[in-house]
């Protein structure tokens, strides 16, 4: 998977899978609104080795899947605007662009936005079942509890936010700072990697945001 860097002055989107589950809840309750100083994590705490988790059943992301003629990726997270567009994530096995509606074609480049159910073993994705067009897709509704503000100091997420780019690699996808708390994409997690960051750094700190979703059947 190339990981390709973003030039100066292009103009970039997240794909709409992080769009969908980057729209925070405004928590309720009396004093939610209520300043709080900022909390004490530590960016030169060590990081340790940065679990790396497979998932053991099928998931489905929902992104641009694009082909320049060298075969099909699946894009989840930024895309340069371009015409084509610009991205790169894991190759795709078993698509069939004859059999899917929905995609442009322009340069030598094909391209289209469809939810898509698989297997991934950490590189490579292993389309299941047909893809359905992010247009006509109605994703199952995730019962999430709203956040609290998180209390870091925003100058401490951005260095935070820069120790973890390289560490992460491919995995990593996009992040910002938010509300109190560092928001991280990255393209698998089943908790651990939460769960770890939360060891580091202390919860509320770093909230880790998977773009592939396990399917609960």
């Amino acid at each position: 998977m190339r990981r390709t860097p973003l030039a100066s002055g292009i103009v970039v989107a997240l794909a709409a899978s992080l769009a969908l589950v980057a729209c925070a809840a405004t928590p309720t309750g009396a004093g939610s609104d209520a300043p709080q100083p900022p909390a004490s994590a530590d960016p030169a705490a060590d990081l340790g080795t940065l679990p790396e988790a497979i998932p053991l059943g099928e998931v489905i992301g929902q992104g641009t899947v694009i082909d320049r003629g060298d075969g099909p990726e699946l894009c989840l997270g930024a895309i340069a605007e371009s015409y084509p567009p610009q991205c790169s994530g894991p190759a795709i096995d078993g698509w069939d662009w004859s059999t899917i509606d929905g995609w442009e074609e322009s340069s030598g480049s094909r391209w289209g936005s469809y939810a898509v159910q698989g297997t991934f073993d950490g590189t490579r994705f292993a389309v299941t079942s047909p893809p359905i067009m992010l247009a006509l897709y109605d994703p199952m509704p995730v019962s999430e509890e709203p956040l609290a503000p998180g209390t870091t100091d925003e100058a401490v997420l951005d260095e935070i936010q820069q120790l973890l780019w390289d560490p992460l690699g491919d995995r990593w996808l996009g992040s910002f700072p938010e509300d109190g708390r560092l928001e991280l994409f990255v393209l698998y997690d089943d908790g651990s990697l939460q769960e770890h960051l939360d060891g580091v750094y202390g919860t509320d700190v770093v909230h880790v945001r998977s773009a592939l979703v396990d399917v609960t059947r």
